[in-house]
């Protein structure tokens, strides 16, 4: 049999990976099997760690809320997000807050 050479679509796929895969070290940015391999690694961690991140900003709101809540003095019911920002640009608004509930 003739050997059918592989055209313009099968490299413009390579390229593709290639592209997503540049900033990667060593055969991991060059040999094509490496690159697809790295690159189902890297959106399988990418997936995983968009999850992973809400948890850490969940967390971060909760302690920097806490952190407030204890100089002031208080106990509040609102939303983590809101109150995490406010917790940082503002605390005299946030004890303000705090002083409105427990009245």
């Amino acid at each position: 049999m003739t050997r059918i050479r592989r055209g313009y679509i099968a490299r413009r796929g390579r390229t593709k990976m290639r592209l997503f895969t540049l900033t990667f070290g060593g055969s991991h940015s060059r040999l094509t099997r490496t690159t697809i391999q790295q690159k189902i690694r890297a959106l399988v961690s990418a997936h995983r760690d968009r999850g992973r991140q809400k948890r850490n900003f969940r967390r971060l709101w909760i302690t920097r809320i806490n952190a407030t809540i204890r100089e002031v003095g208080g106990r509040l019911l609102l939303n983590r997000k809101i109150l995490a920002q406010i917790a940082i640009s503002n605390r005299n608004f946030l004890s303000m807050i705090s002083n409105k509930i427990r009245s």
